[in-house]
């Protein structure tokens, strides 16, 4: 079955995000989408063909991480936006930001500050499911250094193309504009999620 780009045309008129900007963004998703598909496809028919040992194959194979994640890592994104940016602070997940960074301020700070390295690429909060602690992660490509069996709490785009038609150079007031568009809910739906995966590693 294949991939559907998703619409997330509502985020349009998010404060600190233009219509021009969100617009090239979605466009740029629904590329990832698509390429996603017909990756899919050409492996499929290569393998009916008994081509799975030629090299085009093999290139396509690993082309297939970079489309699927870029995809679905936007997808991540764009759903944990549109909200006020003000988390639940009797929350469970705001609980255990505190637990694990001390406070709710000091994963801010580290997110921010991941977020603010030179590159580009998406800092992504984790959860280990064998220990349940959270890490700020940078990913400095879609299909590479993404910690094994992880689960994405929070997903933030810093590669150019999220910021730099509004903000150019200035990556410090895109961060700001992304924190006060926060939809923490979505956020908290995924920490909840992967409760079950944690009960699972433990038994």
């Amino acid at each position: 079955m294949a991939y559907t780009a998703k619409d997330y045309s509502k985020l349009i008129g998010m404060e600190g995000f233009s219509e021009t900007l969100l617009k090239t963004h979605f466009t740029l998703y629904q590329g990832y989408v698509t390429n996603t598909n017909k990756i899919l496809d050409a492996l499929a028919g290569m393998l009916k063909g008994d081509k799975a040992s030629a090299p085009e194959y093999a290139e396509l194979k690993r082309r297939l991480g970079w489309e699927f994640d870029g995809m679905r890592l936007h997808e991540y994104y764009f759903e944990n936006l549109g909200g006020n940016g003000s988390i639940d602070k009797n929350g469970d997940l705001s609980k255990k930001l505190s637990e694990d960074f001390g406070s709710y301020a000091e994963w801010e700070k580290d997110f921010k500050a991941t977020g603010m390295m030179r590159g580009i690429g998406w800092v992504i909060l984790y959860q280990d499911p064998h220990t349940g602690k959270l890490i700020n992660f940078w990913i400095n490509e879609h299909d590479a250094g993404h910690p094994a069996g992880c689960s994405p709490l929070l997903i933030m785009d810093v590669f150019e193309h999220a910021f730099m038609l509004d903000y150019v150079t200035k990556k410090a007031d895109y961060i700001e504009a992304f924190f006060k568009n926060v939809n923490w809910k979505a956020a908290e739906a995924r920490f909840k999620a992967a409760a079950g995966v944690e009960a699972a590693f433990s038994r």
